[in-house]
């Protein structure tokens, strides 16, 4: 009985997607959001937003990159 407790215990824990994964791709797919809408910005474009806003797309590209391929791929 303890080896069948055991044996499910292990394969419900053998997922590695965590919650924060999934709140770490919607964070990036809010920032592609905005920086499309600023590239989009008619009048005058705001630069040090889009900046700012390039980089931080960036960074989360990276990780997000670095957290399927790490983690998940195992």
């Amino acid at each position: 009985m303890y080896l069948a407790e055991e044996a499910a215990k292990a394969a419900a824990s053998t997922s590695n997607i965590n919650t924060f994964d999934w709140f770490m791709l919607a964070f990036t797919i809010l920032i592609a959001i905005g920086f499309v809408r600023l590239l989009m910005a008619r009048p005058k474009k705001n630069i040090f937003a889009l900046g700012f806003t390039f980089v931080s797309l960036a960074i989360f590209l990276f990780s997000d990159y670095v957290m399927i391929t790490e983690s998940w791929m195992q």
